[in-house]
């Protein structure tokens, strides 16, 4: 497909979408391999994680990242330089709890044990999640193209959702005030 016809589409979808996005500042255009996915950053909700995602997707550092951990029926995984659950982009952040509940659609950050380990990992829920609440960060929600998630290849239940290789990838990830540029 042509690069130019491309971005044209996307602008025009982003558009379309930004009266259920909101401020395309506040706005992220995930690419995956069946369609656009468009998620409303929720700066209002957790103000260090909205603009540290802004950062490293303005960075590219999303861009071509696996789906690392994909679990049926709860959520899909990214964020992981190393592909395997383990890296990230080398910057902690404080917790940024909230009433936010995890529901179909929610983007949260992924962490470790401790509540201030997020980095860059985060998830994309398939289903209400509320033993989450309060507990991880949330900082967006898919506002259009759930059904791209939906499509994203499951891990191996047995195996906390690891997915065996290939696994899906992050095609590209924009903020959408970019691109327009």
């Amino acid at each position: 497909m042509d690069w130019k016809f491309a971005a044209a589409c996307l602008i025009g979808m982003m558009l379309s979408t930004t009266a259920n996005a909101g401020d395309p500042e506040n706005t992220i255009l995930l690419q995956l391999k069946d369609g656009t996915v468009v998620i409303e950053m929720l700066p209002q909700v957790a103000p260090l994680h909205v603009a540290r995602i802004k950062e490293l997707t303005r960075q590219g550092f999303y861009d071509g990242l696996p789906f690392h951990r994909v679990i049926e029926g709860f959520m899909a995984q990214t964020g992981d330089p190393r592909g395997d659950g383990t890296g990230g982009s080398g910057k902690k952040l404080p917790a940024e709890f909230s009433k936010e509940p995890f529901v179909r659609g929610t983007v949260g950050m992924a962490r470790a044990a401790d509540p201030n380990s997020g980095d860059s990992q985060f998830f994309i829920m398939f289903a209400p999640g509320s033993f989450l609440d309060g507990k991880y960060t949330v900082w967006g929600k898919v506002v259009s193209g759930m059904e791209f998630v939906d499509k994203i290849k499951r891990g191996d239940s047995a195996m906390n959702g690891v997915v065996a290789p290939p696994p899906d990838k992050i095609v590209s990830m924009r903020v959408a005030a970019d691109a327009k540029k």
